[in-house]
């Protein structure tokens, strides 16, 4: 049971519902004039999109499933994803 339980976390896949677009960036980021929000803006439109953002942030996540994915996990994995 451990090593298909290991299996399995090692190999689930995350997905997000929703429609989301640059569009939707923006307005979530409207307000926010912090330099995080500015870089991650600036990196989706130099992207063409938020396809590569939503892989990247979907697959580094999926390290933090032990120990739980919350919303600074996320706020975090988006810093770093902005500054790569």
């Amino acid at each position: 049971m451990k090593e298909l339980a290991q299996y399995l976390v090692s190999n689930i896949y995350l997905d997000f519902q929703g429609d989301i677009s640059v569009e939707k960036v923006r307005e979530f980021l409207r307000e926010d004039d912090s330099r995080e929000a500015r870089a991650l803006l600036n990196k989706i439109i130099e992207e063409k999109g938020v396809e590569e953002l939503l892989i990247t942030l979907a697959d580094c996540l999926k390290e933090h499933l032990r120990n739980g994915i919350n919303e600074n996990t996320v706020r975090e994995q988006l810093r770093m994803y902005s500054d790569a």
